[in-house]
């Protein structure tokens, strides 16, 4: 929002919220209507192309989204090396809203203009004169245009707005008012409306130019330089004629140099040409790709989980990971992404600073049912050894083990890769000392015992043993698991703390996976769920209380969070992840992994000092 917004800033249609889309649909359905129903001559194929023109802004804009975040995560040619949070995220999650402005502009002039319906594909002298009208009136109105922006008056109430993000992204480059996006409207649809009044426009010549300017408005805001030297080498004079990325970073970071929109001719010509712009450039060029000192090694939940990824939907990502309809009708594309990741390798998603450590967290292209087919389990390993092969090459210290990846009929919760390779320098960690930490320290005061529910794991052994010591009882119902549990406590002095029963009347239950649903109704009223597993059980239960899986809330100084880890709330961090970095800031050089517990007091204690803090429950 700008410092004091003026008139026309919100968008007309922002009380309707995800249900804006549905102004075009009486355009949209009347177009394919009329296309099917109308004879040969009659039919309008420039008015059928408009949605899918306006798809196409939607899918090329995304692709720039999903483009630069990962070439930001990976650090490689990186401009401005700062934060990202949520609230820039929020700030910029309507930039679709130009996309929908531009759909009504373009049914609108339809409906106008009787030669805009039977409009040709392509015509030469149309896309020349497209060509000519942008390089001349729209590049030289634009720039004094901008410089107006930065006036104080239009600048408080209306330019500061696009200018709150620092750190931009490509999204950045269309999060203005309403009023001004109105104004950048009329001045691109000079070239537009002069060949359609003159007859000389053509649907490429629209839909062209439209890209373009989508094309270079991501380009210049992807905070990433990627125009290589030898273009300006081999064509001085483009220059003149093209901006870069760090080109218009620079505007962005001493905000009164750098106004040309696309052409920074006009910057020459008039004196405000940033005198660093050249060489922040070549700084840029030269930026390596980051060398992180700790890694999450993580992988997908499901395969619609693509697009809740950071990498993904900016607005999903942003949020804790629900099912949605529209993720489903997207399957087919979700699927087709998996399939060319079948013999891929893991990948960068995020990048993180805390107290001076790089932390990246990498993705293994492999989903939660694939984790749960055992004969999947040897590629799923070579996925998960080549990362750590990887990490130890590049002298990564902590490799952490979240979800599945530290599975025990897997690779018996990292073990596997400790053996195979017992030159690793990179210390393994799964995490579990912590997560029992945080299970231990969820369980309310006064507890005297806890029902015991869920496939038995590492961390729940560990958490038995610890309530059993602490005089908790831990009850039951399933022979199997009392059975299980008091084989591996059999050297732990318990008395009668570990029982079995039936009764399902205890307020603290300790769940896994496994929970079924008519075990959760047989719950008494306000139970308090504290999961230890590394998914969260289905919430069946509206009068009871649910905690997220493992995990704690992030120090403030912990940087570039603007996006959610799967399920957990904003800011929040599973305890596998976050006992990765405590390793790393406490410079323990040893492995968590097999059978291994890390001391459980220890990791907590320095968690808590590090400034990282319980999760409340979430009602």
């Amino acid at each position: 929002m700008a410092s004091k917004p003026g008139i026309l800033t919100d968008w007309p249609w922002k009380p309707l919220g995800s249900f804006k889309y549905l102004i075009l649909a009486p355009w949209m359905l009347h177009s394919i209507y009329s296309f099917i129903t109308k004879d040969g001559k009659e039919r309008s194929l420039p008015y059928l192309l408009i949605f899918p023109s306006i798809f196409w802004r939607m899918l090329h804009n995304q692709i720039w989204i999903s483009f630069s975040r990962y070439r930001t995560a990976n650090g490689k040619n990186r401009i401005v090396d700062k934060s990202i949070e949520f609230e820039q995220v929020d700030r910029e999650s309507n930039w679709d809203d130009q996309v929908l402005l531009s759909g009504i502009v373009f049914y609108v002039v339809y409906m106008t203009f009787s030669g805009v319906p039977h409009m040709p594909l392509w015509r030469t002298d149309g896309v020349i004169l497209t060509i000519l009208l942008h390089m001349g009136p729209v590049e030289f109105l634009y720039y004094w245009l901008h410089r107006a922006l930065h006036h104080h008056y239009l600048y408080l109430h209306y330019h500061s707005h696009h200018h709150s993000s620092i750190v931009t992204e490509p999204i950045s480059s269309v999060i203005h008012p309403f009023a001004e996006h109105l104004a950048y409207f009329l001045l691109f649809s000079i070239p537009q409306l002069t060949t359609i009044l003159m007859g000389k426009s053509s649907v490429v010549a629209i839909v062209g130019y439209i890209t373009y300017i989508d094309f270079m408005n991501n380009m210049g805001h992807c905070n990433f330089e990627m125009i290589p030297r030898m273009v300006f080498s081999a064509f001085s004079f483009l220059k003149y004629l093209m901006y870069t990325p760090s080109y218009h970073s620079l505007h962005h970071t001493e905000i009164r140099t750098n106004y040309s929109l696309f052409m920074p001719i006009y910057d020459y010509i008039f004196g405000t040409m940033d005198k660093s712009s050249d060489l922040l450039y070549e700084k840029s060029l030269k930026q390596p790709e980051e060398i992180p000192d700790v890694v999450h090694l993580t992988h997908l939940v499901t395969p619609q989980s693509i697009y809740h990824l950071r990498l993904g939907f900016t607005s999903l990502a942003s949020k804790p990971y629900t099912s949605k309809w529209y993720t489903r009708a997207l399957w087919p594309l979700a699927f087709s992404v998996m399939l060319t990741w079948t013999h891929g390798r893991s990948y960068i998603l995020e990048r993180n600073r805390f107290n001076k450590f790089n932390i990246q967290t990498w993705v293994v292209p492999k989903f939660k049912k694939q984790y749960l087919s055992k004969w999947r389990n040897e590629s799923i390993n070579s996925l998960i050894e080549e990362a750590i092969l990887k990490a130890d090459k590049n002298g990564i210290k902590v490799l952490s083990l979240g979800l599945f990846n530290q599975g025990d009929e897997l690779n018996n919760y990292g073990e596997l890769y400790i053996l195979r390779n017992p030159k690793l320098k990179t210390k393994v960690v799964d995490g579990s000392s912590l997560a029992v930490a945080v299970v231990l320290n969820r369980i309310p005061e006064g507890t005297t015992q806890v029902f015991f529910r869920g496939n038995l794991s590492k961390v729940a052994y560990f958490v038995s043993s610890a309530l059993c010591q602490m005089g908790i009882q831990v009850v039951t119902s399933h022979k199997d698991e009392y059975e299980k549990l008091n084989a591996k406590l059999k050297n732990i002095e318990r008395g009668n703390k570990l029982v079995v029963s039936e009764r399902y009347d205890e307020k603290v239950w300790l769940v896994g996976d496994g929970l079924t649903k008519e075990e959760q109704l047989k719950a008494s009223k306000g139970t308090l769920f504290i999961p230890f597993a590394q998914f969260p059980p289905k919430k069946w239960r509206k009068d009871c209380l649910y905690h997220t899986t493992p995990a704690m809330m992030s120090p403030k100084s912990f940087m570039n969070m603007d996006s959610c880890e799967n399920w957990l709330p904003r800011r929040a961090m599973s305890a596998s992840r976050v006992a990765g970095v405590i390793h790393a800031l406490e410079g323990w050089n040893v492995d968590e992994c097999g059978n291994t517990m890390f001391n459980v007091e220890k990791i907590w204690e320095a968690s808590l000092r590090h400034g990282f803090r319980p999760l409340p429950i979430l009602t």
